[in-house]
């Protein structure tokens, strides 16, 4: 056999294992640029013969059925979802990082089309899940992803909480059936605000929104799903009924947004390749002050007739091309890897830097996941990695330049045994997080009363760190129950404690036996019970002891609270030692039962809907959010339409403007305070 022949079985295979981490797991394991290398080796080693147009301007519906599956199309088809038959194939996109690739496509289109006088649109390539929009009528009917460019798996239901998505195409004027595709993402201050909330779960973290939203439409339960705060904007065309509807993109974009349709930012009609490079490096320039990943620029033939005539190849559209901008990486150095116990008992390693300038911030530390990860990559103490931030957000080590690593490297050997108490690590079936199961283990215990005395819980002042670290290095508190133990005297023999702050710490561990229940149930840290759904349970139950009497019926009745949840809400009541410490809890007064905070008759911001920007001096961001929330109204990561109120602190600025745009009413923080205590 042929050594090129040998290479093209080996890209083959290792494309479809990448094709499968990435569009059915939503777990790449290389980056975009590295997976767009293989794909160009693999293109430069088949032959002409191979590379059949199969979807040109000359296609009929019988060689379109023909060629089910395009090749070299990911697939993201699952087999829990029902398939939908695209009535337009919805390919992928050639990709380049090349200035000079950008302009080679160009020439290839003034050959194909035999003219060199035509418009491009520009716009920005949004790093999320491709979906197509099926309107009969003007009615939504179908929601659909790429799939294999082919059929695509139905996500209706998971996507129907999108605020922005139009059921109904508002106007007189609209096709009888239109596909319109677009891309379903998440804004990094919802990724944030997941991962914060996976970090206090002990759960593994996102690595970046693309993953989390492609994990998102795909899940099986659409109550789940609707927890996460997905966006959509639509720019694409598809089938469209009766045809000729529309002559260019730039008349299918304006007819979008006159109907309402959510679209991007940034689109620009040029009238050549020499201003869409420039269109380009414009959007370049300005794309991190969206909030939400962009990671290159889009480039199509505005009209429609010439698409038509420029055609297809097996895999993508001639008629446009994607030119992917570059992450920002660095070297440096790997210092050392050490090993967090979470709450929970989740082991993760963290990569220690020599600090180095990334995306605009200082870098120093970086999540390596876990074992798998670090074994797969080869990452050793004292290499030189490659730090990337996932999506501009989170600094991950991508890799190892193996050219500076000295000859006495070692591989890191993941310990058996917890670093903190010595116990056995255990790992679940299908997880790839090792934990250890001692819920004594004094890490864990330090974890749970960190979480439990924070400001989103029950809000224990003074009870930071440093005094928990003592409280149970002493043994004064091996539960949450022992804090309302502590007794002045055993304060004062801490280290830093004095008359009054023993007398503040006990104080403040007194008031938070007034808390709500909601924040009692949250502060329990139950595996994968966050704020939304403590609140959700302590309406429906009302107090602790209906809830750890509740049937796995009962439980999954309430929206948002699916199979998962209430399996772990199960096994912790179940367990006697949480038993035993909510009895203690309850023998010292705290409140166990349903507050009146929750009653509707307080509800004062019911119905509406704020969106925080800039600095708060007064609250913080989580304590107007939680005084938002408890009063009845929502807080939203971005402002539309549907946004009531935005609170501005200084450094206020794209938020600021849109909303100003918008004409939605805008309030300070001294405001936002002042319409608290006059609606009280």
């Amino acid at each position: 056999m042929k050594d090129s022949e040998v290479r093209k079985k080996e890209l083959t295979r290792l494309l479809s294992f990448h094709d499968e981490a990435y569009y059915r797991l939503g777990k790449p394991t290389i980056s975009d640029r590295e997976y767009d290398r293989l794909k160009v080796e693999l293109d430069s080693l088949i032959d002409s013969d191979d590379q059949l147009d199969l979807f040109s301007g000359t296609e009929t519906e019988s060689n379109f059925k023909a060629f089910p599956i395009p090749p070299l199309v990911g697939d993201d088809r699952l087999e829990e979802f029902t398939s939908h038959q695209h009535l337009s194939p919805m390919l992928s996109l050639d990709n380049t990082y090349d200035e000079t690739e950008f302009f080679d496509f160009d020439k290839r289109l003034s050959r194909v089309l035999k003219t060199d006088s035509w418009s491009y649109v520009v716009e920005p390539k949004i790093d999320g899940v491709a979906v197509s929009l099926t309107y009969e009528n003007g009615n939504l009917t179908k929601a659909a992803t790429r799939g294999n460019g082919i059929e695509g798996d139905v996500i209706t239901q998971n996507i129907l909480h999108i605020k922005d998505l139009p059921r109904k195409i508002l106007s007189n004027d609209f096709p009888d059936l239109i596909e319109v595709r677009g891309e379903i993402f998440m804004e990094h201050d919802e990724f944030e605000r997941i991962n914060q909330e996976r970090r206090s779960l002990g759960l593994d973290l996102y690595a970046n929104p693309r993953n989390l939203t492609a994990g998102t439409v795909k899940l099986l339960d659409p109550r789940e799903a609707s927890k996460r705060m997905l966006k959509i904007v639509l720019y694409g065309l598809g089938a469209c009924t009766p045809s000729g509807y529309f002559s260019s993109l730039f008349d299918f974009h304006q007819s979008l947004k006159d109907w309402g349709f959510p679209i991007v930012d940034f689109f620009s009609k040029v009238s050549s390749a020499t201003d869409a490079w420039g269109k380009i490096s414009e959007l370049n320039k300005f794309r991190e002050s969206y909030n939400y990943p962009t990671d290159g620029a889009v480039i199509k033939l505005d009209s429609l007739l010439l698409q038509e005539l420029a055609g297809s190849t097996a895999k993508a559209p001639r008629w446009a091309i994607a030119y992917k901008f570059e992450s920002e990486r660095q070297q440096t150095f790997l210092e050392d890897i050490q090993l967090q116990v979470g709450r929970t008992g989740a082991i993760t390693p963290v990569a220690y830097l020599k600090a180095v300038q990334l995306a605009g911030t200082t870098v120093s530390r970086a999540s390596l996941h876990n074992a798998d990860e670090i074994e797969r990559k080869d990452i050793r103490i004292g290499d030189t990695v490659v730090v990337e931030k996932a999506g501009e957000i989170i600094p991950q080590v991508i890799g190892v330049d193996l050219t500076s690593r000295c000859k006495e490297s070692k591989a890191f050997v993941f310990p058996s045994l917890c670093p903190c108490c010595e116990t056995q690590l255990e790992k679940a079936e299908g997880e790839s997080v090792w934990r250890c199961p001692n819920s004594l283990c004094s890490d864990q215990v330090k974890g749970r009363l960190e979480y439990y005395a924070a400001r989103g819980c029950m809000n224990i002042d003074s009870l930071g760190e440093a005094v928990i670290d003592q409280l149970v290095n002493r043994s004064f508190v091996k539960d949450l129950a022992d804090l309302y133990f502590l007794t002045k005297q055993d304060l004062l023999t801490l280290e830093g404690f004095a008359d009054k702050s023993a007398e503040n710490l006990l104080s403040s561990i007194e008031k938070s036996k007034e808390q709500d229940l909601w924040r009692f149930i949250c502060g329990l840290g139950i595996k994968h019970v966050g704020t939304s759904a403590s609140k959700d349970l302590a309406k429906a139950f009302r107090s602790i002891q209906s809830l750890m009497k509740a049937t796995d019926e009962e439980l999954t009745s309430i929206d948002g609270v699916g199979t998962v949840m209430a399996n772990s809400i199960y096994l912790f009541f179940m367990d006697e030692g949480n038993q035993d410490m909510i009895a203690k809890l309850e023998e010292k007064g705290v409140n166990l039962s349903l507050g009146s905070v929750i009653d509707d008759t307080e509800m004062i911001f019911q119905g509406k809907t704020f969106v925080l920007t800039g600095s708060l001096t007064q609250y913080t961001r989580e304590e107007a959010g939680l005084l938002i929330e408890t009063l009845g109204g929502k807080v939203a990561s971005s402002v539309s339409t549907k946004t009531t109120y935005l609170v501005a602190g200084p450094g206020a600025g794209s938020k600021l403007a849109k909303a100003q745009k918008l004409e939605i009413e805008i309030l300070s923080e001294a405001d936002f305070a002042n319409m608290i205590m006059l609606k009280k």
